[in-house]
C-alpha cells in the first residue's frame, strides 16, 4: 500500500483528495493535517465521510514529524506555505504532490513578480515537474516533486495544446476567456463569495493580472518552443464546480474545422480522461469527473478557431489530476481510482 500524509486536508481541493484516496484500493491514509481544525475529528468537518474517515486533524509539527511513516505527501496550501514541508519530505525520500504554485513557475524572478512573496527554495525549481499528465507523462513517472497545474491553466494548456504542437496558429493571438465556480476560490470566507454577492451575478476578477496567467504563458511556450504572452480573463459563476475555458486564437494556415477536429482526435487519441465532443461541452458533463471535454469551432468568416474546454475544477484541477500523476509515480494504472464518469444532474 502507498502511505500518503494530506498537508491542507480540510480546503476544497483537500477534501477531493481524502474523498478519492479512501476509496483508491493501493492507498493508505496515514495522517492528515489543518490549521484551522487541529484536533477535530475529520468527519466533524466533512461529515460526508462519516463512517469513512475516522482520522483526527493534526498540526504541521506533527505531520513533519510523521515524514518517516509516509511515501507520498500531498500539499493543499496557499503560495508560499510548501517551501519547507517539501524540503523536508524530499530530504526524507519522500515523493512530494504540491496541488500549490509554489514549484510551478520555473523563474523564481516571475514568481515572486506574480505571487509577491520570497521564494526561499529556488533549488527545487529545477527538480520539479509540472504535473499535466496528457504532456509530460514520462517525467511524471520519474520525479520525486510534482508541481500539480492550476485548475484554469489544466483547462486552457489541455485545450490549445494541439494547436500549437501543430504550428498552425498565430502564437500571439490567444486570448483564453474562462469562468469558474466559486469552489475554485477555496473554502476562506470573503465578501465576494457570499450567497448573496455571488448569486444570480456574473464577473470578471484580476482582470489582466490574475496569477495563472505566467504559468499558462510558460506551459504554452514550452509546447512550441517559443515565449507566449497571451490575454487571460478568469471570471465567476454562481455555480459549485466546474471551469469552462474558452480559447481564441488566429489560424495561420488554411484548414477546415473537420480537419482541426481530426488534428484534436490524433492528439489525445490515446488519452482515457481527454475526451473530444462533437458538441460544445458543457460543465455538467465532467462535474465530479477527471475528465476534460473538449470542442472546436472554426469562425470562417474571421480565420479564428474557438476551442472551449470544460473540467471539474476540484477533480482534473486539483485533486483528480494530483492522483493520476500519483498512479504513475508509484507504476499504476493512471485511471486508478478515477475511471467513473461525471455524477448527474
Amino acid at each position: 500500500m502507498i502511505k500518503v500524509g494530506i498537508v491542507g486536508a480540510t480546503g476544497y481541493a483537500g477534501q477531493q483528495l481524502v474523498w478519492l484516496l479512501q476509496k483508491h484500493p493501493s492507498t493508505e491514509i496515514v495522517f492528515l493535517c489543518s490549521h484551522s481544525y487541529e484536533n477535530t475529528l475529520y468527519n466533524d468537518v466533512y461529515k460526508n465521510l462519516n463512517g469513512f474517515i475516522d482520522n483526527i486533524c493534526i498540526n504541521i509539527q506533527e505531520a513533519e514529524y510523521k515524514l518517516d511513516c509516509i511515501n507520498i505527501l500531498f500539499l493543499a496550501l496557499p503560495h508560499g506555505k510548501s517551501f519547507d514541508i517539501t524540503k523536508k519530505a524530499l530530504s526524507k525520500g519522500v515523493k512530494v504532490i504540491d496541488l500549490g504554485a509554489d514549484f510551478r513557475i520555473n523563474s523564481k524572478n516571475i514568481y515572486e513578480q506574480w505571487y509577491k512573496v520570497e521564494h526561499t527554495c529556488p533549488e527545487l525549481l529545477e527538480e520539479s515537474i509540472y504535473g499535466l499528465t496528457e504532456l509530460n507523462r514520462k517525467d511524471i513517472k520519474k520525479a520525486s516533486l510534482i508541481a500539480n497545474p492550476g485548475c484554469y491553466p489544466t483547462a486552457s494548456i489541455l485545450a490549445l495544446a494541439p494547436l500549437l504542437k501543430s504550428n498552425i496558429i498565430d502564437e500571439q493571438s490567444i486570448i483564453i476567456d474562462a469562468k469558474s465556480g466559486t469552489s475554485g476560490a477555496g473554502r476562506s470566507a470573503s465578501i465576494g463569495n457570499l450567497f448573496t454577492e455571488c448569486n444570480e451575478s456574473i464577473k470578471a476578477y484580476s482582470v489582466a493580472e490574475h496569477r495563472h496567467t505566467p504559468e499558462i504563458e510558460q506551459e504554452l511556450g514550452n509546447i512550441c518552443g517559443n515565449k507566449i504572452t497571451l490575454t487571460f480573463t478568469p471570471h465567476l459563476v454562481p455555480m459549485n464546480r466546474g471551469i469552462l475555458s474558452v480559447c481564441y486564437s488566429k489560424l495561420s494556415c488554411k484548414k477546415s474545422q473537420e480537419e482541426l477536429y481530426e488534428i484534436y482526435k490524433n492528439f489525445y487519441k490515446d488519452e482515457f480522461f481527454v475526451k473530444i465532443t462533437d458538441t460544445m461541452p458543457e460543465t455538467r458533463w465532467v462535474k465530479g469527473s477527471n475528465l476534460c471535454h473538449i470542442g472546436i469551432r472554426l469562425d470562417k468568416r474571421t480565420g479564428r478557431v474557438i476551442v472551449a474546454s470544460c473540467i471539474d475544477n476540484l477533480m482534473k484541477g486539483a485533486a483528480g489530476q494530483a492522483v493520476q500523476n500519483m498512479n504513475l509515480m508509484f507504476n499504476l494504472d493512471e485511471k486508478t481510482g478515477l475511471d467513473f464518469p461525471a455524477m448527474m444532474p
